[in-house]
């Protein structure tokens, strides 16, 4: 980030506080990665990163390479000062062994090391260490290479050595590490597109740095990828928004210092025909899903300048109301990327930033940048604007659609859809809702259910794509109020899931292009209205078969891709059998969609779930939205996972 790198070229032990021990990390994972399933598996990868990220943002790093091999250990090397190795005056060992084996031993606490710091607050480097079956750091300094060695979640097996010289211009820290298979009991296998991802966006986030990605596995990833971008987040917004029509070329970019609090603020955003907004924030590198005052800041100004150069310019009548918040986000992409040098968050996760003094801090930067840029850019603020009232014309139609289908619906009531067949049972945390295409597959469902925990919901045909649509269009569709009326919790942001009638919202279609269309259809909608319902696990897609084998009255076996088909005719061999491809569910009769689909000791059933909400909605804006190219090498790239979906 420009004018914001504060150099310190005395990097010794003086800078590294000692806070705390180690003792509870194993012990108690959970309290400092998270968790302990693949995603606390990954954080250990990003906590090594964001180590050597904050030696490149104090000005010292230039190249991060990340390398994953076959057995799934990890290497992280820059080309930094290199770790301290000198004696540390308060532990009387050597530094970096004091950095690998205290909690909270790092140049964040105070000893002026670095400016801001994405870590775990400093206990990254020990945590992962005492997470780790074994670890080893190698250092290039001074003209010399050094080496130390952890085993067993943390303990010294080799005590910090010199191995001979190097090249005095040569400095940095290689981190290498295996997970402890002891903790991470779900696994230590890494995923490609997890690792990919993420070391993508740092790169967005951190300009003109330069990132490795080596995959050294012997699958059909296996490779190296290098990620560099002058243009930072600016680049971000444009890889955003590649596959939206966007209302004027320019991204829209500020950074600045504030020299009070410290706080550096970089911000880019631009506009596209879409309804929907992609804003994300983060700070020192980490993504706050939750917001907080940065956020606020950066909603506050874009609305406060907006109006106010609006009025001034004669763009709203005099009697009319300003644009809302709302009106503004409307096709907005941005990024707003704050570093801190002592960040404060609420929650466990990092999920919202809460440090007060940010939000004054994005006024005055972002503020004085929008103001400039309106006044020297009438054409686009023009464009903004009319974007604005159009949204805000929209608002109130979807407004008045609200209240007619309450008044029509009577969503508070409890009043439910003519057409939903409930169950018996009122404890959600047994329910299952069957949202199914067409009425005959709703029969055939609605006569093999077990009505007890079971209810089936047919809905016709293909529901409006929600990504094209404005709200109040959206409401106006009967299939999307069925729905709405079904689950009983509410909508956007009025969500309450301690309404939710169905713990499990089952999508059942047919398995084939058009069954698949509809299923993209009904996720679309769900992601967008009803992501909570998403993120806490209660939506499935049902997997009926493809294929019945049978012999006279008596079913063999039922095959659900081509390829079980293939292994079933050479399971049977000469076997006399006769095959009934399903072209629909309604084509099953209610007894064999119960054993294919419905009967949880038998049915295939897969949990919908969004690791990463900005690639989520990536995706799904490709899928449903305007541009085929993207679409098409999206189904051509992807299509030799389909059978393998693990949703």
């Amino acid at each position: 980030m420009s004018n914001t790198s504060i150099k310190h070229d005395n990097y010794t032990s003086d800078d590294i506080q000692v806070l705390e021990g180690l003792e509870a990390v194993r012990r108690r994972p959970g309290m400092y990665i998270g968790t302990t399933s693949s995603t606390g598996l990954h954080h250990l990868v990003w906590e090594i990163i964001d180590n050597s990220v904050d030696e490149a943002l104090a000005g010292y790093a230039h190249t991060i390479e990340i390398s994953v091999d076959n057995d799934d250990v990890v290497t992280v090397k820059d080309d930094g000062r290199g770790m301290p190795t000198e004696i540390h005056p308060k532990t009387g060992v050597s530094t970096v062994e004091t950095i690998f084996t205290v909690l909270h031993a790092g140049g964040k606490f105070g000893g002026g090391a670095y400016k801001v710091s994405g870590g775990l607050h400093g206990v990254g480097a020990s945590v992962v260490n005492a997470l780790s079956e074994w670890l080893e750091v190698t250092i290039h300094k001074d003209g010399k290479v050094y080496f130390i060695r952890f085993k067993d979640g943390g303990q010294v097996d080799q005590k910090l050595i010199e191995t001979g010289e190097c090249d005095p211009h040569t400095t940095g820290s290689t981190v290498r590490f295996k997970a402890d298979p002891e903790i991470f009991k779900e696994g230590t296998i890494y995923d490609y597109k997890t690792l990919y991802d993420r070391i993508r966006q740092m790169a967005f986030l951190n300009k003109g740095i330069h990132f490795i990605f080596n995959w050294d596995k012997d699958d059909e990833h296996k490779g190296s990828h290098s990620f560099c971008y002058e243009g930072g987040i600016k680049e971000y917004v444009q890889f955003l928004n590649q596959n939206e029509t966007v209302l004027f070329e320019d991204v829209l970019y500020c950074d600045g210092y504030d020299n009070s609090t410290s706080i550096a603020v970089e911000i880019a955003l631009q506009y596209n025909t879409d309804y929907n907004e992609k804003t994300y924030s983060f700070c020192n590198n980490i993504f706050t899903p939750d917001g907080g005052m940065h956020i606020d800041g950066f909603r506050q100004t874009l609305s406060r300048v907006i109006n106010a150069y609006a009025r001034e310019k004669n763009l709203i009548k005099k009697d009319d109301a300003n644009l809302t918040n709302d009106d503004l986000r409307e096709g907005l992409t941005a990024i707003i990327s704050v570093k801190h040098p002592d960040p404060q968050y609420e929650g466990q996760t990092k999920g919202k930033l809460g440090n007060a003094e940010v939000r004054p801090a994005v006024n005055k930067i972002f503020g004085d940048f929008l103001k400039r840029y309106l006044l020297e850019n009438p054409d686009v603020a023009k464009i903004i604007i009319e974007k604005a009232k159009s949204a805000s014309e929209a608002r109130l139609a979807a407004q008045k659609a609200r209240e007619s289908v309450r008044r029509k619906d009577d969503f508070g009531s409890g009043n439910l859809p003519t057409k939903l067949k409930d169950c018996a049972s009122r404890d959600p945390s047994i329910c299952e809702i069957y949202i199914v295409e067409g009425n005959s597959a709703g029969g055939s469902a609605q006569q093999g259910r077990d009505s007890n925990f079971q209810a089936v919901l047919p809905l016709r045909g293909k529901i409006l794509n929600v990504e094209k649509a404005r709200e109040h269009k959206i409401f106006d569709n009967a299939e999307i109020r069925m729905m709405i009326q079904a689950f009983g919790c509410g909508y956007k942001n009025d969500i309450d899931i301690s309404k939710l009638r169905y713990h499990k919202i089952v999508i059942v279609t047919d398995a084939d292009v058009d069954g698949q269309h509809i299923s993209t259809l009904m996720l679309t909608f769900l992601y967008r209205y009803f992501k909570p319902l998403i993120e806490g696990g209660y939506v499935y897609i049902a997997m009926p078969p493809l294929y019945k084998l049978f012999k006279g009255q008596k079913t063999l076996r039922y095959c659900y891709t081509d390829e079980e088909l293939e292994l079933a005719k050479r399971d049977f061999g000469d076997e006399k059998y006769d095959i009934q491809r399903y072209k629909g569910l309604g084509e099953m009769d209610a007894s064999q969609l119960w054993e294919t689909t419905l009967d949880p000791a038998h049915r295939t059933l897969k949990r919908v779930s969004i690791e990463d909400a900005i690639d989520a909605d990536q995706v799904f804006s490709m899928l449903m939205g305007d541009e085929v190219e993207p679409r098409k090498n999206f189904i051509v790239e992807n299509a030799h996972f389909a059978k393998n979906l693990d949703f």
